[in-house]
């Protein structure tokens, strides 16, 4: 099975309908499908083959879809790096995965020893493409499983991997998420997310179905404002981050997104003034949703009841959940399993079978079910940070502080906050005697760390609370 031969099957009949809008731009599904098969000749010539893996730097645009979808047909194995990375991050993921290609938008890594992608007159901007020479696969079985993607992510225990899907699983997990979703060609979605981190079972799926998608990530608010007036959206996949400032934009009325029959929250849990002021302003609710990176999208919550806010809803048709030795208050680890699961972690290897205990995955998070069958979650077992929809893994950015000058030791966390989701925040244990300046310390920080990453405050404490086995309480 191949995705690209999947979503080309499924849009023959809508060859001539838009595929994707992009400011100006636009093109068809046709069109759409030919620039990918002119991009994947021009891989194929500089060498690129089925199961190499091919890092993608690109801001959100038609270039980033096409070359997904070329990358894919070849049968080759996308790595999506998302821009904002610094440079020490962007190595440190290309060397973990083994990346034999990278493939990158002008201006956004070293073009020394790059050659020009071919990509047809529809291109505004410039892909080239850097061989990284023979890389080592994984021991195990890469080349079974037909990879497709591989997200670095933090996994199950806040260690940096790569979580490996197989375009089986893409396809399994795409089909899953729409029985809850329901996009038909007559969609237009309203598309504000990073690609980098959200594609697989949003956009992959929208393809297949011959929807429009309109990129609205570049440039906002005002390119969704452009999105909701000029195109008539349907359907919005969005953070709380966004809705609340839709929900405080002057320029936008009550009837203004009232041809929007889903309006989809992801990415980090939706605050409940946010989700009061969005309904008060353009009279229905949010859609909470739970997605994870090894299981796919399993819970939307669909009922559109004010009483139900709080919760992602019940699990869709291709999923279950279990609550594992619930306490007193039913709150227990979240269990899944369905389709579309994960096939790997990539660095170390970890099989599906491995990771998986009798089908179900550990999603590292606290939940409660209702009697009803309504999932909550009310925390996270994983040391990991939700920044206006952009996690941050704790360990990482400890590391970083750690190595500058007069600190002994850090504990980064997150603190709430109404818009944002969570804050990082740090508390520094220092060497003794020692004194440091914090706006060093925060320079030091943004030359090694994507700026979302980067604590926006600091304490300095005098020891770091640990747990009896070791572990940093947070």
């Amino acid at each position: 099975m191949n995705v690209y031969e999947t979503i080309k099957q499924e849009t023959a009949g809508s060859r001539n309908r838009t595929a994707v809008i992009d400011g100006e731009r636009s093109i068809s599904y046709e069109q759409l499908i030919s620039s990918a098969e002119m991009i994947a000749a021009s891989l194929k010539e500089r060498g690129v083959c089925p199961y190499d893996r091919v890092a993608l730097l690109c801001r959100d645009s038609i270039e980033y879809i096409s070359a997904t979808l070329a990358v894919l047909s070849l049968s080759a194995v996308i790595v999506p790096v998302a821009v904002e990375h610094t440079e020490d991050e962007i190595k440190g993921i290309l060397e973990r995965i083994g990346v034999h290609y990278v493939v990158f938008e002008k201006g956004s890594y070293d073009t020394a020893g790059a050659d020009s992608l071919l990509l047809g007159s529809f291109s505004r901007k410039e892909l080239l493409i850097l061989n990284r020479g023979k890389q080592n696969d994984p021991d195990g079985d890469y080349d079974r499983i037909n990879p497709a993607f591989i997200r670095f992510s933090s996994g199950t225990t806040g260690a940096s991997k790569g979580v490996v899907l197989s375009h089986e699983s893409i396809l399994d997990r795409t089909s899953a998420a729409d029985k809850g979703l329901c996009i038909t060609r007559d969609d237009t979605v309203l598309w504000v997310l990073s690609m980098s981190f959200h594609f697989v079972v949003t956009i992959l799926l929208f393809l297949r179905r011959g929807a429009t998608i309109v990129l609205c990530s570049n440039h906002f608010p005002e390119s969704l404002i452009d999105g909701i007036s000029r195109y008539n959206g349907t359907f919005i996949y969005a953070s709380p981050f966004h809705y609340n400032a839709l929900a405080h934009m002057e320029s936008l009325s009550r009837a203004s997104l009232q041809n929007i029959r889903l309006a989809v929250s992801t990415a980090m849990k939706l605050p409940e003034h946010i989700a009061q002021g969005f309904r008060e302003k353009f009279g229905f609710e949010l859609s909470e949703a739970y997605g994870i990176i090894e299981v796919g999208l399993p819970f939307i919550n669909l009922s559109a009841d004010e009483g139900r806010r709080g919760s992602v809803g019940k699990p869709l048709p291709d999923y279950e959940v279990e609550i594992i030795s619930p306490d007193r208050d039913g709150v227990g680890p979240v269990y899944i399993k369905g389709k579309g699961m994960l096939d790997a972690y990539y660095s170390p290897w970890q099989s599906r079978e491995r990771i998986l205990k009798n089908g179900w995955f550990d999603t590292g998070d606290l939940g409660r079910l209702d009697p009803d069958g309504f999932l909550t979650i009310v925390g996270r077992g994983k040391d990991v940070i939700n920044f206006a929809g952009m996690k941050i893994f704790a360990q990482e950015v400890e590391a970083v502080i750690n190595n500058f000058p007069g600190v002994r030791e850090s504990c980064v966390y997150g603190e709430n906050h109404p818009v944002y989701g969570q804050l990082p925040m740090a508390k520094l244990a220092l060497l003794n005697g020692t004194g440091i300046s914090t706006e060093e310390l925060k320079r030091f920080c943004y030359r090694k760390l994507a700026q979302y990453k980067v604590p926006k405050g600091f304490e300095t404490v005098d020891v770091i609370p640990k747990t009896a086995s070791g572990k940093i309480k947070r």
